[in-house]
């Protein structure tokens, strides 16, 4: 069992990583001190797994749960669903001392933690994430949001939880392909600011993912860890520091955007693939050597991540168009994350849309 501490002035709170948290949930949500009901927001599939042992685990700790089970997938993520779950909570019973605990991946994390901290103006959340992506990234950090059609996460808030409980446990009842894209986000830790990482990430990632468990334990603590640094530098990404963990989520977010978030592409799939078009556009620009970009791209073909756009994406200036509305656009330019090599990533507020859309053409060629 590991605890990372998220350092914030006045709102510090634990992340636990270990097996068997889901039974302890309960009581260590108690510990806590919630009043009234506790809304738990999960989705069908989660629920089928993993509700019931999260509700005896709540009854056993003496707290009335109140089960809102949503469909799964990222169409959840939606004005429909906020409506929807904030009705729910409302009609349930709830004061400003209630309590929201999120169990579920990053759509139910980020939808639940948005109606979190506009409910009654803000009320307590806990996560319980249960896909690898959401344990070493979404669940930690307090970004919550929902998607539009301009975009995704383009309405939302910095709303931090008051503890992220990561049984590594749930993860064994996940499909391959989510672990792997959960994998990309794992690997991105290495690319933005740690070489001897990605060089780990590289050695043991298949095997982290074909279920060795110490492995598995330690690329989810790592990941943790090095993103509780960032929070702690720039909770709100106003420094820039924590705008390097976006490295591939411009890309990657034109890509969900351009195929409606149909589920065709994982986030962490479109991430994966963002990183590959950060590494070749920097090497376009000349900034990060031809060799780096390969190794980014082996690694993640090597761990079955796609490292290419799916058909069905358009063209580069109707990705590029999709950037352009970006809640990273500054002054009314794209800001992207490029980098100088692996462990070397920096932000970008001065790209050419010229060279974007010259890399972009060329990808979409392949």
């Amino acid at each position: 069992m590991t605890d990372v501490t998220i350092a914030l002035d006045g709102r510090s709170y634990d992340v636990a990583i270990g097996r068997g948290l889901l039974e302890e949930a309960g009581a260590r949500i108690a510990a806590l001190k919630p009043k009234g009901v506790l809304h738990v927001a999960t989705d069908a599939t989660v629920a089928d797994l993993h509700l019931q042992a999260l509700l005896a685990s709540c009854e056993a700790a003496g707290l009335r749960a109140v089960p809102h089970i949503l469909p799964p997938g990222e169409a959840s993520k939606s004005w429909s669903f906020y409506e929807d779950l904030s009705e729910r909570i409302l009609a349930a019973g709830v004061e400003r001392g209630s309590m929201i605990v999120a169990l579920g991946g990053g759509v139910i994390g980020d939808l639940a933690g948005f109606v979190a901290a506009t409910m009654l103006r803000g009320i307590d959340f806990v996560q319980i994430p249960t896909t690898l992506l959401a344990q070493v990234d979404s669940s930690v950090g307090g970004k919550v949001a929902i998607d539009t059609k301009a975009g995704k996460n383009l309405v939302g808030a910095f709303w931090q939880p008051r503890l992220v409980l990561a049984d590594l446990g749930v993860l064994d009842s996940l499909p391959l392909r989510e672990l792997r894209a959960g994998w990309a986000e794992i690997a991105k830790y290495g690319l933005i600011d740690d070489p001897a990482f990605f060089a780990w990430c590289e050695a043991n990632g298949k095997a982290a993912l074909a279920g060795d468990d110490a492995l598995r334990a330690q690329a989810v603590a790592h990941s943790v860890r090095a993103k509780a640094r960032v929070v702690a530098a720039d909770e709100r990404e106003s420094s820039g520091v924590r705008a390097l963990l976006n490295l591939g989520h411009t890309f990657g977010h034109a890509l969900e955007s351009a195929l409606g978030f149909d589920g065709q592409l994982l986030h962490g799939e479109a991430v994966a693939i963002g990183c590959c078009m950060a590494f070749d556009l920097s090497v376009r620009l000349g900034l990060a050597p031809l060799e780096d970009a390969q190794r980014v791209r082996a690694h993640f073909a090597n761990v079955g991540l796609p490292t290419e756009p799916p058909a069905g994406v358009g063209d580069a200036d109707a990705l590029l168009a999709l950037m352009q509305t970006d809640k990273k656009v500054a002054d009314g330019r794209i800001v992207f994350v490029l980098t100088r090599g692996i462990g070397r990533a920096f932000v970008a507020r001065d790209v050419s849309p010229d060279d974007v859309r010259a890399m972009l053409g060329d990808t979409l060629k392949k």
